[in-house]
């Protein structure tokens, strides 16, 4: 029969796959069952996880013999020789390579029998190498449907039966989905997905529960989705205040830098969004995270978390949240001009919203941690602005009450009325 009429499956015979690796089988083997798998891995079944069933079809067994199966081997080589570079080029696609067109039949045999088969994990660990071969196997992966089927398996823990296969297969299944651009599509097929309720609250259930690598995982797509001009309400009707403490535990990585720094990034883009996100991130306890996060933080991620605490303080709520825990003045008075540039004029930010309060107990702690001290330095260096004339506008409106104290700077009695 001529191949080039045979379909992607008879390209890439199923048989020809270990059913426990989903790999084409280098040495095939025999056991009781009638089933045939690699040796190495059939191997490491048995006698490294000491299982006593058949992997595909989970007879127990009692007798551990293997069989080399020479003639399914013959049969490989003969199939590897025919789609060699060196075999007939009508066996190969004009656009694709001769690597790129068995990974494209691979792929698709993947995909038929991944709703299927027992060994899910490992076709989704296969499926991620595939697309990250390059742009290439990503494009042919979208064209298959493999997202749509990828996403299937993810919502699959929303289900009460979800068990702790159905959990790693989510897992890997994100593992594959964060490759794919969201700002490079043309029809949006990959926000639209994202965008659905039962896969947000899949990604709050990753965020919660997941494996530190499956966080990461969500992290990487909520990144991407933070780049685009995604709808965040879509989680914050849902899933706020559970995402946001989520979110706030991986900002408080003290292990890898780059999974915090990421995370903040995410968080300054949600909470810009809008009003509603703030409110859930104050109630999700984000203030008193930051806070404490604050003082050993470098200085790019100090910047970050100055930027999140002044955002919440435009709320009612975060200024409040702020002033209850008691240090927040302290430590971000110890941040003016010990950070950066930008660092110091976010302090300033947060302290005139701060001082909007006419909160004695408030007003004596920006006094005694020297933030009004810091705040008339900073007021002689710097020429006319907006944010200058906030300064003196405050130093007018409290002076009354910081002028009874010893500690009270010369240089602001002008301002006493």
């Amino acid at each position: 029969m001529d191949r080039s009429n045979h379909d992607s499956e008879l390209e890439f015979p199923r048989d020809f796959r270990c059913p426990i690796s989903m790999e084409i089988m280098s040495d095939p083997v025999i056991i009781s069952t009638g089933v045939t798998y690699e040796r190495k891995n059939i191997q490491k079944w048995f006698f490294s996880y000491k299982r006593t069933t058949c992997p595909a079809t989970m007879q127990n067994i009692e007798n551990f013999d293997i069989t080399p199966n020479h003639t399914l081997k013959r049969l490989i080589m003969a199939w590897h020789n025919s789609h060699s570079p060196s075999s007939s080029s009508s066996s190969t696609s004009p656009s694709f390579s001769p690597l790129s067109s068995l990974k494209r039949d691979e792929m698709v045999s993947l995909l038929k029998t991944l709703n299927s088969t027992p060994f899910k994990v490992s076709s989704l660990k296969k499926l991620k190498e595939i697309v990250e071969v390059g742009d290439e196997m990503k494009h042919e992966f979208m064209l298959l449907g493999g997202v749509e089927v990828v996403f299937q398996l993810i919502i699959q823990i929303l289900a009460e039966s979800a068990d702790f296969l159905v959990f790693r297969a989510c897992e890997e299944a994100l593992a594959v989905l964060q490759h794919f651009p969201i700002l490079q599509e043309s029809d949006g097929k990959v926000i639209k997905l994202f965008s659905k309720p039962e896969f947000m609250k899949s990604m709050v259930v990753i965020l919660q529960r997941g494996s530190k690598e499956a966080r990461v995982y969500a992290m990487s797509i909520l990144k991407k989705l933070a780049s685009s001009d995604f709808n965040w309400n879509v989680i914050l009707n849902d899933q706020g205040v559970g995402m946001f403490k989520s979110i706030l535990e991986l900002a408080s990585d003290e292990i890898s830098t780059r999974v915090s720094s990421s995370t903040l990034q995410i968080l300054i883009k949600i909470l810009d969004s809008s009003k509603e996100s703030r409110l859930k991130a104050i109630e999700a306890g984000a203030m008193c995270t930051l806070i404490e996060l604050l003082p050993e933080s470098n200085r790019s991620k100090s910047e970050k978390i100055l930027l999140i605490i002044k955002l919440l303080c435009e709320c009612a709520n975060g200024k409040v949240a702020f002033i209850e825990h008691g240090l927040g003045i302290c430590v971000v008075s110890s941040k003016l001009f010990n950070v950066s540039e930008i660092a110091s004029k976010i302090c300033v930010q947060i302290f005139l919203l701060i001082g909007s309060f006419h909160d004695p107990k408030v007003l004596e702690d920006m006094l005694i941690f020297g933030v009004v001290k810091k705040l008339v330095i900073l007021m002689h260096m710097s020429g006319p602005s907006s944010t200058k004339n906030k300064m003196v506008d405050m130093f007018k409106k409290h002076s009354y009450l910081w002028s009874r104290y010893p500690c009270f700077p010369s240089e602001l009695k002008e301002y006493c009325v």
